[in-house]
């Protein structure tokens, strides 16, 4: 009689080539090794991640993309709150706080607003489909590379997750001013945070690239034999894209990367002149930001002008301390951590630090980097919450609410810190300590470091 024996599980077979990187985060050049469906390859000196693998990145994120879209067209057409109060009854929508910024004067906030939620989320959302759906025809569209790079660019600007928790917060500072029915946006805006985050977790972007230069869709010819070459073809001088990672010569191709187009510079041009320009003009004005009011509050004709940190105050009279905290950290601490943090690798990568210094701290300020980057756009849940007060409560001498200045130069702040973040290069940390250790990278070390790939 035979007995059935369990055989061990098989590895997965890779769906990646080993391909040559330079690591976004240091600067190294390293192999990033095949992967298997659903692993990341992260980089062997700084931790930063170099490929994240999904088991179908392309299908699974259009479906998901699609539904996106759907419920971002419910979210602006269907009504989101009706408010009522002394037998008064209001109904609006998303486009009303934008609309009633502009009857105020406030026009710049009422751009930085419909930017953030109507324009970049609309023109990222139908640039994916636009690649996405043109990658499985038979003759694609012209031009996915750059509509697929304006749709990656947009992803930090388009904040429809960030306005999820502004209308939370405006829905509960309401409570006690006025009687309030959720309509089916704010169940369309739940359902839309969740779907996006599930599509950009589904995505792996090196892939539609690589999809993309399959269909011969480069700013520059490229061989066939290109993706099998390029861990051998490494030269002094080369540089790694910022857009799609791909490595290659700048003066082979006039200074663009010859997938998407992008500019190609060793490093940021003027990192530092810039970062340290922005980081400046955010602390200005961080100072009238929370000097002036951002929000009035007229009650029977009478009302009294509140700041950012009188609200939160507000909020802790009523015992509503999860708000309150809320409302403290994205708007007083995300936009002062973000200055801190950028002065302070500002000041490193200037400043001669010495070995012990560099070989300690370098990975703590690269992943402190992208803590910065990522955190900003978070703090334009008070913008959002006050556009969306002010569109809301208008019931004239009764109870009514208006923006104020202070919103204005709370909402310059984010913007120039979120710019400020892009323009830094974290890769001169490492330049600057490889200076000061007299120890620099040479070529032949560059290339024996090898990414760390793990599911």
């Amino acid at each position: 009689m035979l007995r059935a024996s369990r055989l061990p599980p098989q590895p997965e077979a890779p769906v990646t080539a080993p391909e040559l990187r330079e690591c976004p985060g240091c600067g190294l050049f390293q192999i990033v090794p095949a992967l298997g469906p659903d692993m990341r390859s992260n980089c062997g000196r700084c931790g930063t991640a170099l490929r994240l693998t999904r088991a179908d990145p392309l299908d699974r994120c259009l479906a998901l993309t699609a539904a996106a879209l759907v419920l971002f067209a419910v979210l602006w057409l269907a009504m989101l709150m009706k408010v009522s109060t002394a037998g008064i009854v209001r109904e609006t929508t998303l486009n009303s706080g934008p609309l009633e910024l502009i009857a105020r004067g406030l026009w710049p906030l009422a751009l930085a607003v419909a930017f953030t939620t109507a324009f970049a989320p609309l023109v990222r959302l139908t640039g994916m489909l636009y690649v996405l759906i043109g990658l499985k025809l038979p003759t694609p569209p012209p031009n996915l590379r750059g509509v697929f790079r304006l749709a990656r660019y947009l992803k930090t600007w388009a904040m429809v997750e960030v306005l999820l928790l502004g209308v939370f917060v405006a829905y509960t500072k309401l409570g006690d001013l006025v009687h309030i029915e959720v309509g089916p946006a704010v169940y369309a805006l739940g359902l839309y945070s969740i779907v996006i985050v599930w599509a950009d977790t589904a995505l792996d972007p090196h892939a539609v690239w690589e999809a993309i230069e399959r269909r011969g869709q480069t700013h520059a010819p490229m061989p066939a034999e290109a993706a099998e070459a390029r861990p051998l073809d490494f030269r002094p001088g080369a540089v790694g894209c910022e857009s799609c990672g791909l490595v290659s010569m700048p003066s082979d191709h006039d200074g663009r990367c010859p997938r998407c187009g992008a500019a190609l510079h060793e490093r940021k041009p003027n990192s530092l002149n810039r970062t340290w320009a922005l980081v400046i003009a955010g602390a200005i004005l961080y100072i009238p930001a929370n000097f002036y009011p951002v929000l009035t509050v007229m009650q029977g004709g009478a009302g009294q002008p509140s700041t950012i940190l009188g609200g939160v105050e507000e909020l802790l009279d009523s015992k509503m301390y999860p708000l309150a905290l809320l409302v403290f950290f994205a708007s007083i601490m995300v936009p002062m951590f973000k200055l801190i943090g950028l002065a302070v690798m500002l000041g490193a990568t200037m400043i001669v630090t010495t070995q012990a210094g560099a070989a300690v701290l370098l990975r703590q300020r690269t992943a402190l980097y992208y803590i910065v980057a990522w955190i900003g756009r978070w703090s334009m849940v008070d913008i959002f919450m006050e556009s969306l007060l002010g569109a809301l409560v208008q019931f004239g001498r009764v109870v009514t609410i208006e923006p104020g200045a202070g919103a204005l130069a709370f909402c310059a702040v984010v913007f120039i810190t979120i710019i400020a973040a892009e323009a830094f290069d974290p890769r001169l940390m490492w330049d600057a300590a490889a200076r000061n250790e007299h120890r620099p990278f040479t070529l032949r070390q560059a290339l024996r470091g090898r990414a760390a790939a793990v599911r």
